[in-house]
């Protein structure tokens, strides 16, 4: 089988998304193949910038000197801890310690979700509170490494699509699916250029 150069495919497939990788230059996504720290770092981020979000996270690391914690240990941590040293919301502390009981339990296992599909993996996270379609779909691009995934209700790339194809208003569902079609199966590669050309994402270096 012949290799395919996703990002030529994706030059060829859309011209102007082209013009966009041609000015970016070469494609390097970080990624946090720890599904459980993915998960955290996802949930503390929620509703912040990139800066405080890092911050907060940095707290959060330090107070388990460093290393991540297990999720015994998050559920064992006083919330007044999490909330008056770390600086997490009440939600979140609720978020990340649900979390952290259904992999305690069981109900959670990052391992049946290697081999599931990008559908039957968000709607296995959905499940947990605090964790929303988006989040799950950040889980598969940046952890489970994804290449056809395209986030329908991210700003980022609502704002992008709009900017690159001279649109009115901020496209709709059903036109990023229309938009992002050619692209199959790299989506999730033209969305960290999309992101990338208006700069909004500061996890994607």
């Amino acid at each position: 089988m012949n290799y395919i150069d996703p990002i030529h495919y994706l030059s060829q497939k859309d011209s102007k998304l082209g013009s966009i990788i041609q000015s970016i230059g070469a494609y390097s996504r970080k990624t946090n193949i720890n599904p459980f720290e993915s998960l955290l770092q996802s949930i503390i981020s929620q509703q912040l910038s990139g800066k405080a979000a890092k911050a907060i996270y940095i707290r959060f690391k330090n107070y388990y000197n460093n290393i991540l914690p297990t999720p015994q240990q998050i559920i064992s941590t006083p919330n007044e801890i999490f909330r008056v040293h770390i600086g997490l919301s009440y939600k979140k502390i609720e978020y990340i310690k649900e979390l952290s009981s259904r992999i305690a339990n069981g109900k959670l296992d990052f391992a049946s979700l290697i081999n599931n599909s990008d559908e039957e993996v968000i709607a296995e996270l959905i499940k947990v509170k605090g964790i929303g379609r988006w989040t799950a779909e950040m889980f598969l691009i940046f952890c489970l490494e994804r290449e056809d995934v395209i986030p329908l209700g991210d700003l980022g790339v609502r704002k992008a699509m709009q900017k690159l194809y001279n649109l009115p208003q901020l496209p709709d569902q059903s036109s990023i699916l229309a938009i992002s079609l050619p692209w199959r199966p790299y989506r999730s590669i033209a969305t960290w250029y999309l992101w990338k050309s208006i700069s909004t994402v500061d996890t994607i270096d």
